[in-house]
């Protein structure tokens, strides 16, 4: 694609748009403003165009400028609510000062326009170079009321210090590195950005979502707004562009349906287990006989568990540990006087067991000593003591339900 060819003939640049549905309300609610060439016989997309390094970066600006100018007036034209996402180049936005844009917008908000309306979406790699200068031209844009996106999240190594420190609105997830990535490991990406855009406030955009599967990763990880071909094509005229191809209310139905039946089966494996850890109760006589009465415990948990012990409520392990070996269960005397306090939750969790006596599963974790994906149940033996039974990964892996897909 010749760059020169390209500027020369910007009648042959049009916006295409994709639309933005909701979890919310399952509708249309923004589109992205992507940039289209008529090659001869056909619409060619011109992210190669963006993306090359030896394109000036004033013939960018001039394509996108062109594309905005088209975009916003058809916006105006069809009377379509909702938001409109831009996507920019830090470098390039920062010519001028980032006045040539605000001037842009500032004619169509007279025409009618609200920024409150315009979503800037910056590129996560765009930060490596002039980033205060950035922060402070996104600040004044922010002013106006332009709200900001991150894009291309979790491509590279997420820089957690300045996505906070830009404080953008909507973090944009490309889903397409799902399967670049390891599905563990990802889910770990994944839950960090979520749990990311919590403290700051940011809403979660998963974009090229391109099947069920696709959708339904979006919506378990706390997705708040979806785009891709699966939802709905990308198109010219913005009057076909409210119908979606697949019924997302319907989809989600669904994946409720299925969280509750897992919430429930989950449930009902720990009201199984707390009965099982009950039904031997009268047998603690506290910590003198502590590891004889583990030792009956390890009949009732042998499916299910490798390993099990208790803990006082300052986290230091008043038992030995007793791990199932291929022979069948052994004792580790040397763990007595380990401390798990500074374990996430540990103190909260012990408790709540102990304000309500009832037992906690806790989250999937990788295990330090095995490097498995395990969970533990814990259950209060009293107020001072509780136990802790760690759930192999091949009772895990039987039961979908304690999986984090």
């Amino acid at each position: 694609m010749d760059p020169l060819e390209i500027i020369t003939n910007l009648q042959n640049v049009k916006p295409a748009y994709q639309p933005i549905v909701s979890a919310i309300r399952h509708n249309v609610v923004g589109y992205e403003i992507l940039g289209r060439y008529w090659e001869g016989n056909e619409w060619v997309r011109l992210r190669s165009f963006f993306l090359d390094n030896e394109v000036p970066d004033e013939f960018k600006m001039e394509v996108d400028q062109h594309l905005t100018q088209i975009a916003l007036s058809e916006i105006l034209e069809s009377d379509k609510e909702g938001f409109l996402l831009l996507k920019r180049n830090a470098k390039q936005l920062m010519v001028n000062h980032g006045e040539d844009l605000l001037r842009t917008l500032k004619s169509f908000e007279q025409k009618g326009l609200s920024m409150e309306r315009i979503v800037l979406a910056i590129t996560e790699h765009d930060f490596d170079e002039e980033f205060d200068t950035l922060n402070h031209l996104l600040l004044y844009y922010k002013t106006y009321g332009i709200k900001v996106a991150i894009d291309h999240i979790g491509i590279k190594n997420s820089n957690i210090d300045r996505i906070r420190h830009l404080e953008p609105h909507i973090l944009k997830i490309d889903t397409n590195i799902i399967r670049d990535h390891h599905s563990e490991g990802f889910q770990d990406i994944i839950y960090s950005l979520s749990m990311l855009a919590h403290r700051i406030g940011a809403a979660l955009l998963f974009n090229n979502i391109e099947d069920n599967f696709h959708l339904q990763f979006a919506w378990k990880h706390g997705g708040m707004f979806y785009q891709g071909q699966y939802l709905a094509p990308q198109k010219f005229d913005l009057s076909s562009l409210d119908s979606l191809t697949v019924n997302v209310k319907g989809k989600i139905a669904e994946y409720i349906q299925r969280e509750k039946n897992f919430v429930e089966q989950r449930q009902n494996l720990v009201l199984i287990w707390e009965q099982k850890a009950k039904s031997i109760l009268s047998q603690w006589k506290g910590i003198e006989k502590i590891d004889s009465f583990i030792k009956e415990l390890t009949t009732l948990f042998n499916e299910e568990s490798f390993r099990m012990f208790v803990c006082n409520s300052d986290g230091y392990q008043v038992s030995s540990n007793f791990r199932k070996r291929d022979e069948g269960w052994k004792t580790e005397p040397d763990k007595k006087g380990s401390n798990w306090a500074f374990r996430p939750y540990f103190l909260e969790n012990t408790l709540q067991m102990k304000t309500f006596n009832k037992g906690i599963l806790s989250d999937n974790y990788l295990d330090i000593e095995t490097r498995e994906t395990i969970r533990t149940f814990s259950f209060p033996l009293s107020d001072h003591y509780f136990l802790f039974v760690d759930i192999s990964y091949s009772f895990i892996f039987e039961n979908e339900s304690l999986l984090n897909l």
